[in-house]
């Protein structure tokens, strides 16, 4: 098994190449104060006046400036191209839980290797940050509080079934599976909300704003 390249007993930030929403990278450092890039997403938190302490990827698209500022001790290539520069990442870093931000956007590909990513590794916590959602591998059982209205969609990754309190639809009985049926645009009926699930194959989605929820739902790792 690869070693951890970053060990943390905070949570730690995760920077991509990706779009990154106003304010997602400095709402991520608050809650998450050590900060790691994913190849170039090192340029990305540079422009944004955030230094990494550890670069890792197999690093074919980082600047030659960054390179140089940020100096050969702090990056970390991983060669193997059989995985995305963010499963390399997420694999080598060991934290309560990790914020991704700058892995959605217009790169379709790239963001189904995020979720191809979280199901690979359902032992790290963490949690991706979009410019309207936050998206997540739930546990085998999750409670969440939240405001009644809130959406909350449901995605699989594989096939799982399970039982759900508080949902405006509940999804008792339910087969789900990528080709089969899905759990999208669901809605909060009350406070708190329990997902009971057969499988670590089902991602949450939930608005933006829900971040602290998501966190305290999953607990402290």
């Amino acid at each position: 098994m690869q070693a951890a390249i970053v060990q943390s007993d905070a949570g730690v930030t995760l920077v991509g190449g990706g779009d990154v929403a106003p304010g997602a990278l400095a709402r991520a450092l608050e809650r998450a104060p050590r900060l790691v890039a994913a190849d170039s997403g090192a340029d990305r938190a540079l422009a944004a006046g955030h230094r990494p302490e550890a670069v890792i990827g197999d690093l074919d698209s980082l600047s030659p400036a960054a390179r140089v500022q940020l100096g050969a001790a702090r990056l970390h290539r991983i060669a193997e191209q059989e995985t995305t520069d963010f499963d390399k990442a997420l694999r080598s870093i060991v934290a309560p839980f990790v914020l991704a931000v700058g892995f959605t956007g217009p790169r379709l590909d790239h963001t189904l290797g995020v979720f191809n990513a979280l199901a690979r590794h359902p032992d790290r916590r963490c949690l991706v940050l979009g410019a309207q959602d936050v998206c997540f591998l739930a546990p085998h059982d999750l409670a969440l509080q939240l405001v009644p209205g809130t959406r909350l969609s449901l995605f699989p990754l594989g096939a799982v079934s399970g039982t759900s309190e508080g949902l405006r639809w509940p999804i008792g009985g339910i087969g789900f599976a990528p080709a089969g049926l899905t759990g999208l645009s669901n809605e909060v009926s009350a406070p708190q909300v329990r997902l009971r699930l057969s499988a670590r194959r089902m991602l949450v989605m939930l608005p933006a704003e829900a971040l602290d929820a998501a966190l305290a739902g999953l607990g402290p790792g």
